[in-house]
């Protein structure tokens, strides 16, 4: 929610979170980089469980971080990752615990086993519940997992981010029982079928800098949407359930991993929509979406 360029009220927040509990859905993933140092989702969640302590005990909480303060450019050292963790308890202010904390990208300056063995010292601290790991390869999973338990595994996950099924991401988790947190499920919007030109993308928006966005890749895109659009008529699902149901679907298939799917939903409506009447999907029908995604390539990379 504060990630977004023109961030919802309180209000609307505090009501589509509560909202999001009511269905249901209580892994709440945020972050020290979702805004600015002075104003990111760890803010917003001190003011919700300032307003709602019931609460904190219904959520699992999993925060990104490890990176300079006020950049995206990794810093794995010792000293870093501890600033990162105290900062986030810090600004929860005692209102919620961190359940799960990740560092955000893994820095290539050091090796994933100090990363973890850092974590797992701050685990017997008290200060973390758990360990996450966020956009790493099957390899770095399998090397993580020997040095501590890993909770999770967040990683881009969608109808038009398929990459883990192909590099080994995705049997890894499942082997070692891992759960994948697929974050933008939905394309950063554009798997929800409400897209219809690079046009109606707001200047500043972070998708104008994303290639899959760009103007020579859109309209190739789009035959991936409409198809799916075509799918949902058919079974009575709006394109973004039908992103989601497959996601779901999958998480039952034999040598899937559980994959929890993160929406960024920031109205009531959205959560509604993304959480109520998402049917799972049948064989035939995850094959009919197999073959949607073989004959409409999606163009352009994801960064």
């Amino acid at each position: 929610m504060t990630w977004n360029p023109t961030p919802p009220t309180e209000e609307v927040c505090f009501e589509s979170l509560n909202k999001t509990l009511e269905l249901g859905a209580n892994f709440w993933n945020g972050g020290e980089l979702y805004g600015s140092p002075e104003n990111n989702s760890l803010h917003l969640l001190n003011k919700y469980f300032t307003k709602y302590p019931e609460n904190a005990d219904k959520v699992v909480l999993s925060i990104k971080g490890g990176l300079k303060p006020g950049t995206f450019i990794p810093d794995g050292s010792e000293e870093n990752i501890r600033r990162s963790v105290d900062e986030c308890i810090k600004v929860l202010d005692g209102k919620k615990k961190v359940d799960i904390f990740e560092c955000a990208r893994q820095d290539p300056n050091f090796t994933i086993e100090h990363t973890v063995e850092v974590l797992a010292q701050l685990i017997k601290e008290g200060k973390i519940g758990g360990i996450g790991l966020s956009e790493v390869n099957a390899e770095t999973i399998r090397r993580a997992a020997k040095v501590h338990p890993i909770a999770a595994v967040e990683v881009e996950v969608s109808l038009w981010s398929t990459d883990i099924f192909e590099n080994g991401v995705a049997q890894a988790c499942a082997e070692l029982n891992i759960p994948v947190v697929a974050y933008s499920p939905l394309g950063r919007g554009f798997l929800t079928g409400t897209l219809t030109s690079r046009s109606e993308i707001p200047e500043g928006d972070f998708r104008l800098l994303v290639p899959r966005f760009a103007d020579e890749n859109f309209e190739q895109n789009l035959k991936l949407v409409n198809e799916v659009t075509s799918l949902g008529s058919r079974k009575g699902l709006a394109p973004a359930q039908v992103a989601l149901a497959w996601l779901l679907s999958l998480s039952n298939k034999p040598g899937m991993p559980t994959i929890i799917p993160i929406p960024g939903g920031t109205t009531v409506d959205k959560i509604t929509q993304n959480l109520v009447g998402v049917k799972l999907l049948s064989d035939e029908e995850l094959a009919e979406v197999d073959a949607v995604l073989k004959e409409n390539a999606v163009a352009g990379g994801r960064y």
